[in-house]
């Protein structure tokens, strides 16, 4: 008689250990689904940034140009620039504006790089030298 009501306990306890759990797992599915629901919304969200380089001195720039994959970005170049040089992009969802001004002889190099979204400066880095082809990068405005 022992044994038959162990088995009664152990038999409810098991259907409702699975039928909590399988509640557990709903609720977890629907968070899933909501939060990979707004991922697909930001990836595919575009938005505009203008770059902008003054200073003298500078090679090229380089500058995510809103092709490839979001992190791993297609990568523009403009030899020669003409300072101060400024472009306006549209990246998408995760992908980080990035503009890279590059001074092969740092000698005399200046420069100052900025990333405008909005009409607000959300990156702006200064150096020269050496430090002049460090260059500007952002995180995604449309993920914060």
């Amino acid at each position: 008689m022992n044994r038959t009501i162990r088995a009664a306990v152990c038999a409810v306890a098991v259907s409702g250990l699975a039928l909590g759990l399988g509640a557990c797992s709903e609720a977890t599915e629907q968070i899933d689904k909501a939060v990979v629901e707004e991922v697909d919304k930001a990836v595919k969200e575009t938005y505009e940034v203008t770059y902008e380089v003054t200073g003298k001195n500078i090679d090229t720039i380089d500058f995510h140009a809103g092709g490839g994959e979001a992190m791993n970005p297609k990568i523009e170049k403009v030899e020669k620039p003409t300072l101060p040089w400024t472009k306006t992009v549209t990246l998408r969802g995760i992908m980080p504006p990035a503009v890279m001004p590059i001074a092969v002889d740092p000698t005399g190099a200046e420069v100052t790089c900025k990333i405008i979204y909005k009409g607000k400066v959300i990156t702006e880095e200064s150096g020269e030298g050496l430090t002049a082809a460090g260059g500007c990068v952002a995180a995604s405005p449309i993920v914060e």
